[in-house]
C-alpha cells in the first residue's frame, strides 16, 4: 500500500479561499476509493476554521520548531472526516488571525508551516511514502524534505495550482528563516528573491499542474511568469493531470442551496431563476436568455474583453448577471452597466455560495473569457447545473469544453482561441443565435447533460503516479543492495 500525505493550505470543508481548498477536500477522498492507496492531509490551523470542526480535534502531540531567532512551538491535532485523517499545525503567533493569506510576514509564516510538517512526520503513526505538496504555501515542504531527509526513501509531488502566486522574500532572511546550508539557496533563488515555488520545482521528485493545457502553457514566457526556463528544465518530470469536481457537492439534485432541485428539467432551471430574480430586484423576461458570471473582479478572468464589448452585446435581448468582488476598476465597470441597463444587468459586488449555487442553477450560459485558467471550477459547475459555458481556450477551460458543432451536433459549449474582444463579441452572438434554433439548443443541452466531470480519471492518473514513484523507489534501493 502506498501511502500519501497531502500538505497545503486551504482545505474544504475546513477554510476556502480558492479553487485549491476544493481539490484538497475531494481528491483524497476520491484517491481513498483504491485500496491500494491511504491518504491524509496536513493544514494549518487557522482561527478562521469553524468551532464545530475545532471541537472535533484530538490532540496529539506539541514540539518546538525554530524559525530565525524564534523558537516556536507547533501543536499538533487531528480528525478524521469522511473517511480521510486531517491533522492540523496550530500555533497562535502565526495562524491566530484573521482571514489566511495577506500579512506582511506570509513568507515567513509558511516556512514555519513548512519546518512543522517536517518535524512532525517522525512523530506520526502514519509514514508516507510520497509528500504530495500543493501551491507554494506548501512548497518549501518539499525542498526540506529532500534537504533534511526526515524519512527515508520519501518521494515528492508538487501541484502548481496557480503559477502567478510563487512565495517571494529577500534573500537576506535565508539564515534566519531556514538553517541549511548556504548551497541550498541556489535552488530557490530567482530574480534576486527567495522563490518558494522555485524551489519546490526545482526538488520536487515530480510535477503537476491542474490541467493538460496548462502544463504546456507555462513552458511558454507568456504564461510562465518568469519560471518557464525552470519549467522546460523539468519537463520531463511535469504531467498535467486535469481536475474535477465533488459531484456528490454540487449535485442540483440535492444541493440544499436550490429552492427547486432537477436533474435535467429546464423547466425547473426557469422557476429557480423566477425566485432569484424577485428576490434580488431583477426583472423578469421569461423570453431572455440569461448570461451569468460568478467570479473573482480581476484582470486574470477577461474582463477587460467584457468591458470593450458588453455594451454592444446589451442592445440585444438578453438579461446579464455577475456576482463577485475584486478590483475597483471593475466593481466600478459593472456598477456603471447596472445604472446604463437597469432591465438587462444586474451586479452583486459580494460573494455567497448560496448565492453562486442559485446562479449556476439559474442561468443559460457562464461566460468564462480568462486571459489564463490552470484549471477553472466554475466551467464545471456550470456543467454540473446544466449551464452552458462560454470560454477561451486557455488552460482547464480548453480541456473541458468543446465548442458546439451545429454540423456533426458536438460539442458541450462555445470558445474563443485568441484573447481579443471582439472574437468574445462574435462567439456571444452566435450562442445566442443557438439559442433561438430549438433544434440545435436541444442538441447542445444534450450534450451538456451527458457530461461527467468527477475526479474518477484525475485520481487514475494520480494513483499511477505515485506507484511510479514508490516502485522507482524499491528498484533503486534493490539495485544499491546488489
Amino acid at each position: 500500500m502506498e501511502r500519501i500525505l497531502f500538505v497545503a493550505s486551504e482545505g474544504v470543508p475546513f477554510v476556502k479561499t480558492g479553487g485549491l481548498a476544493d481539490v484538497i477536500g475531494s481528491l483524497p477522498q476520491a484517491l481513498q476509493t483504491y485500496e491500494e492507496l491511504e491518504v491524509r492531509v496536513m493544514l494549518p490551523f487557522y482561527d478562521e476554521i469553524g468551532e464545530e470542526w475545532q471541537e472535533k480535534m484530538e490532540y496529539l502531540t506539541s514540539y518546538d520548531v525554530r524559525v530565525g531567532w524564534r523558537k516556536q512551538q507547533a501543536t499538533l491535532y487531528t480528525l478524521t472526516h469522511e473517511n480521510c485523517v486531517y491533522y492540523f499545525i496550530a500555533n497562535d503567533y502565526y495562524f491566530s488571525r484573521k482571514g489566511i493569506y495577506g500579512y506582511y510576514d506570509d513568507g515567513e509564516r509558511f516556512v514555519f508551516f513548512s519546518h512543522a510538517v517536517l518535524a512532525a512526520l517522525p512523530q506520526l503513526d502514519f509514514k508516507p511514502d510520497v509528500l504530495h505538496a500543493h501551491d507554494w504555501q506548501a512548497g518549501l515542504a518539499v525542498l526540506l524534505a529532500k534537504v533534511m531527509q526526515p524519512l527515508p526513501d520519501l518521494k515528492t509531488v508538487f501541484t502548481i495550482h496557480n503559477l502567478k502566486y510563487q512565495g517571494l522574500m529577500p534573500t537576506d532572511v535565508y539564515e534566519d528563516f531556514f538553517q541549511i546550508d548556504r548551497e541550498h539557496l541556489a535552488g530557490m533563488e530567482w530574480d534576486g528573491m527567495i522563490n518558494s515555488l522555485k524551489a519546490a520545482l526545482f526538488h520536487a521528485d515530480k510535477i503537476t499542474t491542474v490541467s493538460p493545457t496548462y502544463a504546456e502553457e507555462i513552458k511558454q514566457p507568456y504564461y510562465g511568469d518568469g519560471l518557464d526556463t525552470v519549467i522546460r528544465e523539468r519537463e520531463a518530470d511535469l504531467q498535467g493531470i486535469l481536475n474535477g469536481i465533488d459531484t456528490k457537492e454540487y449535485n442540483p439534485l440535492t444541493d440544499l442551496h436550490l429552492p427547486i432541485n432537477y436533474r435535467t428539467a429546464r423547466s425547473k432551471k426557469f422557476e429557480n431563476r423566477e425566485l432569484l430574480q424577485g428576490e434580488i430586484g431583477f426583472s423578469h423576461h421569461p423570453e431572455r436568455p440569461l448570461y451569468v458570471m460568478v467570479t473573482r473582479l480581476v484582470e486574470q478572468k477577461g474582463l477587460h474583453l467584457v468591458q470593450r464589448i458588453m455594451e454592444e452585446f446589451l442592445q440585444e435581448e438578453i438579461q446579464f448577471l455577475i456576482l463577485g468582488t475584486g478590483e475597483a476598476e471593475f466593481e466600478d465597470y459593472f456598477t456603471y452597466l447596472e445604472g446604463m441597463y437597469p432591465d438587462k444587468v444586474k451586479t452583486l459586488l459580494t460573494f455567497s455560495e448560496q448565492l453562486a449555487r442559485r446562479i449556476y442553477a439559474s442561468a443559460d450560459f457562464l461566460l468564462m473569457p480568462s486571459k489564463f485558467e490552470p484549471c477553472g471550477l466554475s466551467q464545471l459547475i456550470a456543467l454540473q447545473y446544466r449551464t452552458v459555458p462560454i470560454v477561451r481556450e486557455t488552460g482547464g477551460l480548453k480541456d473541458t469544453v468543446t465548442a458546439f458543432n451545429e454540423e456533426t451536433g458536438e460539442g458541450n459549449g462555445f470558445s474563443f482561441t485568441n484573447y481579443n474582444a471582439h472574437e468574445l463579441l462574435h462567439v456571444l452572438n452566435y450562442s445566442l443565435e443557438i439559442y433561438h434554433d430549438a433544434e440545435k439548443w436541444k442538441q447542445l443541452i444534450k450534450n451538456v447533460n451527458k457530461g461527467a466531470y468527477t475526479w474518477k480519471e484525475s485520481a487514475k492518473q494520480y494513483k499511477r503516479l505515485y506507484e511510479e514513484l514508490v516502485a522507482s523507489t524499491n528498484e533503486y534501493d534493490e539495485q544499491g543492495a546488489i
